[in-house]
């Protein structure tokens, strides 16, 4: 599928300055935002459309080379992209949150924090994990403390994380003697130019390795189980993310950590069905609690709470106890508990219990109105 033209993603024309280019990604990447539309993969998507259209144009290099070939860029595409890789074609939720964070520090300040991604040569960043962790609602609501165990990338310890076999050490890459790039000059109608890419010999890092660790094969890093404590904030939602900076896979030869995702999912509850920070539950009341009225019995997360029921109640109606609902993220206060009452209809009656029955039939009182 053609991709779309990063000003019309961004809704902004090809004059914007660096600060509307800015505000108009900013305003895009809330309302898509992955915190505000759990599950929604179409948001999803575009919220990376539009981060990744921000990473071009934001980039007075790259948008300038956007603006004379399009998408396709000199030399067949985009350098420096997210994760150590070459471009976008790998472009993935993850690179997109680390971009948002990087500029505009996370969705909330409980959600931010920096992130840097692979800088234009050198060790590359070691790759982001995600774990999905299932926390009941009584735990969502109250907070909770949690253990996460999980393989993670490490430094090897033979050869320290250098890759190279004990004794020796890498050298220089004699190709981009160092820089970990290489200038590549290219001819056309429309001039000169030149395109720098990442050398192809050490991949960017500017080091080659003669002799590999037999450990690890040169990599650096061997996997190691890791257990991790994770905080998880009264009030979140499932969807919400919190990052673990720093503890997810080593980058290769001496790069940086990644981080760990921690992705919040929502277990099933067997009373509560949760609106927002609104929770419903259903109640059944007796044909007679509903034509006089009464008091019943009714869950909340804290336990059971006494509710007026008045005379005439349908069945169906949603009764709202404020306050008694789900925390709010971050801040003061609670949702509401929402209570939906049932007629609850016996199965078995005594023949007096029908005669009565019969007798209030027949009274017209008893009787739905004609339409």
């Amino acid at each position: 599928m053609a991709k779309r033209d990063y000003y019309e993603v961004l809704g902004v024309g090809k004059d914007a300055s660096k600060d509307e280019i800015k505000k108009a990604y900013r305003k895009l990447a809330l309302q898509y935002h992955p915190d505000r539309n759990p599950g929604d993969k179409g948001a999803e998507e575009k919220f990376k459309e539009a981060t990744e259209a921000y990473e071009i144009l934001r980039d007075d290099d790259k948008r300038t080379k956007y603006d004379q070939f399009g998408h396709a860029g000199p030399g067949g595409g985009f350098g420096g992209g997210f994760g150590g890789g070459g471009g976008f074609e790998g472009f993935d939720l993850s690179d997109a949150l680390r971009a948002f964070m990087r500029d505009f520090g996370g969705f909330g300040d409980f959600f931010g924090g920096g992130g840097a991604g692979r800088g234009r040569h050198g060790p590359v960043r070691g790759g982001d994990l995600r774990v999905n962790l299932r926390l009941s609602l009584e735990e969502m609501a109250a907070g909770v403390e949690k253990k996460i165990k999980l393989g993670v990338r490490d430094v090897c310890g033979d050869c320290g994380g250098s890759g190279a076999a004990p004794g020796s050490s890498p050298r220089t890459c004699p190709t981009c003697r160092g820089a970990g790039q290489i200038r590549q000059v290219q001819r056309s109608l429309l001039g000169q130019f030149v395109n720098i890419a990442d050398c192809p010999d050490c991949h960017g890092e500017g080091t080659r390795i003669d002799q590999p660790c037999p450990t690890c094969r040169g990599d650096g890093r061997l996997e190691k189980q890791q257990t991790f404590t994770v905080r998880i904030p009264a009030g979140v939602t499932a969807g919400n993310y919190i990052p673990l900076r720093g503890k997810g896979n080593v980058g290769p030869r001496g790069g940086p950590r990644g981080d760990v995702l921690v992705v919040i999912e929502e277990k099933p509850h067997p009373r509560f069905e949760r609106h927002g920070d609104d929770l419903l539950a259903e109640a059944q009341i007796s044909f007679a609690e509903a034509v006089l009225g009464g008091s019943i019995e009714v869950p909340t997360l804290e336990g059971s709470v006494k509710m007026n029921v008045p005379a005439g109640t349908p069945s169906g109606k949603i009764f709202r106890l404020r306050g008694k609902g789900f925390p709010h993220l971050r801040g003061h206060g609670k949702g509401d508990q929402l209570v939906r009452v049932h007629i609850w209809v016996p199965k078995k009656l005594k023949k007096e219990e029908k005669k009565a029955l019969d007798e209030m039939r027949q009274n017209e009182l008893f009787r739905p109105p004609a339409e």
